[in-house]
């Protein structure tokens, strides 16, 4: 990408931004501020890798695939196990780090919305483990498919809010 397509405030091109109901842009630009603040200090990163290596998992392993490397030609594959990741998924990755940053913030909580529930339950494991209570708001239809998920969430001590309007599922929620 060209540095003219892509400024500092996130515009990309001649038509791009940042588009935002008004009443969010003050918490939005409060959010840019705390993250351009403490992403520079040493110890929030200090703080986060810790979390990231003794809470996550992390890193990850990398398991050769020998089958798919043979069905590519003899090409070397790899993959990348984010799925031994605590929660079983990447998202955990950002949920500690922006949970951390609430915390620095001085918020009192945080809140999440998910349709399948891997986000709802990184949320509220990232929650659970820096103390800062979590609220999840999911649709009714997307919480009768995905109940292990909103029992985690629900087991990690997170309040899950049933959405039972418009479309009930993640658009709703």
């Amino acid at each position: 990408m060209s540095a003219r397509a892509r400024s500092r405030k996130g515009y990309f091109g001649e038509y791009g931004g940042r588009f935002a109901p008004e009443t969010l842009m003050a918490p939005l630009e409060e959010l840019e501020k705390a993250f351009d603040r403490w992403r520079r200090d040493p110890r929030f990163r200090r703080e986060l890798d810790r979390l990231l290596r003794t809470y996550g998992g992390r890193p990850t392993p990398l398991s050769d695939a020998p089958r798919l490397s043979k069905s590519a030609g003899g090409a070397s594959i790899a993959l990348k196990r984010e799925d031994l990741l605590h929660t079983g998924a990447h998202k955990l990755n950002n949920c500690l780090g922006q949970v951390l940053l609430a915390t620095r913030m001085g918020k009192r909580r945080v809140i999440a919305e998910t349709g399948a529930g891997q986000h709802g339950v990184a949320t509220a494991a990232a929650a659970a483990r820096l103390g800062i209570p979590c609220r999840v708001y999911m649709g009714t239809v997307d919480m009768a498919r995905q109940s292990p998920n909103v029992s985690r969430m629900r087991l990690l001590g997170a309040e899950v809010i049933a959405v039972d309007s418009g479309s009930r599922t993640l658009k709703d929620a």
